[in-house]
């Protein structure tokens, strides 16, 4: 059985230099990887669009699969900050206002660099985040069960924590298919059409 490739980085970089320098191959992972794919990406090409030596590349990530998993961890972060900005602003919105808001942020969010959102999602498996991917999971379904509890008088009789789970596991699903399936050929008004049919979905469900 082959021995699993290191994914955890060496060291964390606390000077802006060295912040700087990982960036930089953070950022040259994520193109190469939409340029080229997976197969195609080593620790050579790597550094050298980014601009550094293979030594400077080695003192931070011991493979390629780390700075891969470094690449997803800095997307899901990103999407992961819109998320949770939109679970705030919804708090005190009506359902129908609340979960249209959530469809949209949740396609918006995916739509965040969609080449890129769908080769990390072929590496998550590879490069051992399904546990950081499942704790984001978590986080999601606390913040919407706990606005789904605040509600309860909008919705009809219905277990709140199948309800968390059948609403997320809806909008996460439309949102990663949409950009599975040429999100980049999608236009606002196709957009718009996705979104109001998710929430009427969504809603009517709920009530």
């Amino acid at each position: 059985m082959a021995r699993k490739p290191p994914t955890n980085p060496r060291k964390n970089a606390s000077q802006a230099r060295s912040r700087a320098t990982v960036d930089a191959l953070v950022e040259a992972t994520a193109r190469i990887l939409v340029r080229e794919g997976f197969e195609k990406t080593s620790t050579n090409r790597i550094a050298e669009i980014a601009g550094v030596s293979v030594g400077s590349l080695y003192q931070y990530f011991p493979s390629k699969e780390a700075l891969v998993a470094a690449v997803i961890d800095r997307h899901n972060d990103e999407i992961m900050g819109i998320v949770r900005a939109a679970l705030s602003e919804v708090a005190d919105m009506p359902i129908d206002k609340a979960v249209r808001r959530l469809v949209t942020v949740a396609i918006e969010a995916h739509r965040i660099d969609p080449k890129l959102h769908r080769v990390l999602a072929e590496q998550i498996p590879r490069t051992g985040q399904l546990a950081d991917v499942e704790a984001f999971n978590r986080e999601v379904h606390t913040l919407v069960r706990a606005y789904l509890e605040s509600r309860r008088k909008e919705m009809r009789k219905i277990d709140i924590d199948i309800a968390t789970f059948i609403c997320v596991s809806a909008i996460e699903a439309i949102a990663h298919n949409t950009v599975l399936n040429q999100a980049e050929m999608l236009s606002d008004k196709m957009v718009r059409t996705l979104v109001d049919e998710t929430t009427r979905m969504v809603v009517g469900y709920l009530r």
